[in-house]
């Protein structure tokens, strides 16, 4: 009898849908950790009139999300991998429930701060969980290529179905209910996984590497918040550089250390693997140019054409039904049959196509003859490199350590996001300015010169996503999975 029978008749029908029933509480979760990256984006002048903060301190909304998030990926997958994927999977939900309703209900801006800063930190338990639960809960590689489409379909489009979502509840409720929302959404997942979910309560008792821990998360958070503030102060800002250096030397030192440790929070051979080596860069890069992306059309839409909060989350949609369309239509069905660099180099120049269409903006640019066909094939192209990206990032790593390699993915595309937003905001800024230089502003040359730095700095993520392209020709070898 061969072996996919055996598997097959030892698994069973009715265990055969609990997992199916399973992947779509694990969805829910995902798709809420990839929501708040950007719900409360729309909803943060809103927030900020209400609670009192100025200008300078309501971008910390977001960044206490993204730091908390970022900076502690690699210690909750290997959390996850030491008490039970079962057990950090409810632990997480339950966690960034409360921190919802506390922010939900901050009545000051520091607690709405702290809240976010702690739904972030169960989001990087939550995150690597789910996606651990995937790898070793999927191995064909049929149903494996279906369940990673899932996946990616969500982390490719959350963000902009989180726009979406915060522009409605913004607009027709309050901007509170961006963060409430995630409440239910947390009952029902927490509620299905403690029922069908396996992975077992228990784990497998590693030693958790304690230096490793203040070393990767210090410099992941160095780098993240560095990112952040180049967006406001540039890139020679003594504060930015001195971050950047100091992520560096703690990076290097985290390297160092997980060569030497017996048990290292992240050993080093998940990463030097070739294919895994480049599904993590092809991830960055994927996402950095998305985010770029989603940055310069929330501006333009809302700047330049002046839509309101739905109308502009509205206009989104589309890149989310390609996301969707490109991970089920030709993700999932070529996952199982061709190599997965056939699948992710097509796809990041796709994407590249769809960024270079967005050079051509100008300020009486229509929405349905430039922004619609550059949302459809960023959607496409992007859901093309993220699936097998979730797929080959976590393929061959011993059960044990699947929760590091899936927060090794998922810190991958944090960081891919923060540089992305940073870099590419930068050259925006830097080429309005240029724009501007020597003239007399009036309201027609701004959005003019706003819309000048928008298509400038899309070129570059459409170049971002042509060399993605190529490194995933160069290093990803895996072949067709047998």
């Amino acid at each position: 009898m061969s072996s996919a029978l055996q598997r097959a008749e030892a698994i069973g029908p009715q265990a055969a849908d609990r997992r199916w029933i399973g992947l779509a509480f694990i969805a829910l979760a995902q798709l809420m950790t990839a929501l708040d990256a950007t719900i409360v984006s729309i909803a943060l002048p809103w927030a900020q009139r209400a609670l009192g903060a100025s200008d300078a301190e309501r971008q910390w909304v977001i960044t206490a999300y993204t730091l908390a998030f970022g900076g502690l990926l690699l210690v909750g997958g290997r959390i996850a991998d030491t008490i039970g994927r079962r057990r950090a999977f409810l632990i997480g939900l339950g966690g960034f429930a409360l921190a919802s309703v506390v922010g939900g209900s901050a009545q000051s801006f520091i607690v709405l701060l702290a809240a976010r800063a702690a739904q972030g930190a169960f989001a990087a338990l939550l995150a690597p969980t789910a996606l651990s639960l995937l790898a070793v809960t999927f191995t064909e590689p049929r149903e494996r290529a279906r369940a990673f489409a899932v996946y990616g379909a969500i982390a490719g489009s959350g963000a902009a179905l989180g726009l979406l979502l915060g522009g409605a509840l913004t607009e027709y409720m309050d901007w509170r209910w961006c963060l409430y929302v995630n409440v239910p959404i947390a009952l029902v997942a927490a509620v299905g996984g403690w029922r069908v979910l396996s992975g077992g309560n228990g784990g497998h008792g590693q030693r958790i590497d304690l230096p490793g821990v203040v070393l990767a998360t210090s410099g992941l958070v160095a780098l993240v918040y560095g990112c952040t503030q180049a967006v406001s102060a540039g890139w020679g800002s003594g504060t930015v550089a001195g971050l950047l250096v100091t992520s560096a030397a703690l990076l290097i030192g985290f390297v160092i250390r997980e060569a030497r440790a017996a048990a290292p929070l992240l050993p080093l051979s998940i990463v030097l693997d070739r294919n895994r080596g480049g599904a993590y860069l092809a991830a960055a890069l994927a996402i950095a140019g998305m985010f770029g992306a989603f940055l310069f059309l929330t501006y333009y839409l809302q700047v330049v054409l002046r839509y309101p909060p739905l109308q502009a989350g509205l206009a989104f949609l589309p890149l989310t039904l390609a996301s969707q369309a490109g991970s089920w239509g030709i993700a999932s069905v070529m996952m199982p049959r061709v190599p997965a660099r056939a699948i992710m180099a097509p796809g990041a120049l796709v994407a590249a196509a769809g960024m270079l269409i967005l050079t051509q903006l100008q300020v009486n640019s229509g929405y349905l003859t430039l922004v619609l066909p550059a949302e459809v094939l960023l959607g496409v192209g992007i859901a093309c490199v993220m699936a097998p990206a979730f797929n080959i990032g976590t393929l061959g790593v011993n059960p044990r350590l699947a929760g590091v390699a899936a927060a090794t993915v998922n810190a991958a595309t944090q960081v891919g996001a923060s540089l992305g937003t940073a870099v590419l905001n930068t050259i925006a800024a830097s080429a309005t300015a240029v724009y501007l230089q020597g003239l007399a502003p009036s309201p027609a040359l701004i959005s003019q010169a706003l819309v000048h730095g928008y298509s400038t700095a899309t070129t570059w993520g459409a170049a971002i996503l042509v060399v993605g392209a190529v490194l995933i020709a160069l290093l990803i070898k895996a072949g067709r999975p047998s």
